[in-house]
C-alpha cells in the first residue's frame, strides 16, 4: 500500500510543476484522494459489497467533485490534474499512466448492459472539458484536446480535437508544402512552426497566403519568359527584403501575451 502510495505522490511531482512536498500533495490534491478512495470502493464492489462501495464513490464525489464509478477499472500512476467536474463511468478501464484534466466525462451512450464506457491505454492524455464517449479504445499516448468529443476509436499516438473529434494526422511534407515553405523563405518570411495540421484559423490564413503568393511568383515568371522570347527588354527587379527583426518582435509579443494569459 505504501508503495502505491509513494508512486502516486512522485506522479503528481512528474506531471505537476506546482507540487512542492509530499506533505502538499497528500492533503491538498483531490485528484489523488479520488484515487485512494476509488481504490477502497472498488475493492468493496469486488467483494460484491455493492451499496457500501456506492456510498464510498458518493462521499468521494462529496469531497472531491470527482466521479468515479466503483466498478471502473484504473491503473497505475493515474494522475487527475485540478479534477472539478471529472465523470468516470461503470465499464470504463484506465491504463498506466494516464492523465485527465477538470471536466472530462468517460461516458456511455447506451444503456444496454455490458462495455459500454471507454478504455485509455498507457500514457493517454485527456484535456479538460473534453467528452469521450462509448465503449471503445484510445490508444496508447493518444492524446484527446480540450472540449474535444470523441466518440470513435483513437489510434496509439495519434492526436484529437474539436467537436466531432478529428484525428490530426502529421503526414509527410507534400510537394505543395515544399513549395509553401520555400516561398516563406523567399520573402523571408518564418511561420515559427506554423503548418497544415495544427487546427489554427491564422495558421490555415497564413498558408494559403502563401500558396497565392506562390502561384503569384510562378505567373510572374512565366510572363517575363514570355516577353523575353517576344525580344522585349525586361529584367526582373529583386523583391524588396523583409526585415527578420520585424518577426523576431511580433513572436516576441505573442509569447508575451501568452505568458501573460497563463
Amino acid at each position: 500500500m505504501f508503495e502505491r502510495l509513494r508512486e502516486d505522490i512522485q506522479s503528481v511531482f512528474h506531471r505537476d510543476p506546482a507540487a512542492r512536498n509530499a506533505f502538499e500533495v497528500l492533503t491538498c490534491y483531490p485528484g489523488m484522494h479520488a484515487i485512494w478512495l476509488h481504490r477502497l470502493s472498488g475493492w468493496l464492489w469486488r467483494k460484491d459489497l455493492k451499496w457500501p462501495a456506492r456510498m464510498v464513490s458518493n462521499f468521494g464525489r462529496w469531497l472531491t467533485g470527482i466521479e468515479i464509478h466503483p466498478g471502473a477499472k484504473v491503473g497505475r500512476r493515474f494522475f487527475i490534474d485540478h479534477g472539478m467536474g471529472i465523470v468516470i463511468g461503470e465499464t470504463a478501464e484506465i491504463g498506466d499512466d494516464v492523465t485527465l484534466y477538470q471536466g472530462v466525462t468517460l461516458g456511455g451512450t447506451s444503456w444496454n448492459k455490458g462495455k459500454r464506457h471507454p478504455t485509455l491505454e498507457s500514457g493517454v492524455v485527456v484535456g479538460a472539458g473534453a467528452k469521450v464517449l462509448g465503449p471503445f479504445t484510445v490508444g496508447a499516448g493518444a492524446k484527446v484536446g480540450s472540449n474535444a468529443v470523441v466518440t470513435k476509436p483513437v489510434p496509439a499516438g495519434a492526436t484529437v480535437v474539436g467537436i466531432p473529434g478529428r484525428i490530426i494526422v502529421k503526414a509527410d511534407e507534400s510537394e505543395a508544402e515544399a513549395k509553401r515553405k520555400a516561398m516563406a523563405e523567399k520573402i523571408g518570411f518564418d511561420a515559427y512552426g506554423v503548418s497544415e495540421d495544427m487546427p489554427d484559423p491564422v495558421a490555415k490564413a497564413i498558408g494559403q497566403l502563401l500558396d497565392h503568393l506562390q502561384a503569384v511568383d510562378v505567373r510572374m515568371e512565366d510572363m517575363g519568359k514570355a516577353l523575353k522570347s517576344l525580344g522585349c527588354e525586361y529584367r526582373e527587379k529583386e523583391l524588396p527584403e523583409l526585415h527578420q527583426e520585424v518577426f523576431d518582435c511580433i513572436k516576441e509579443r505573442n509569447e508575451t501575451k501568452v505568458g501573460q494569459g497563463n
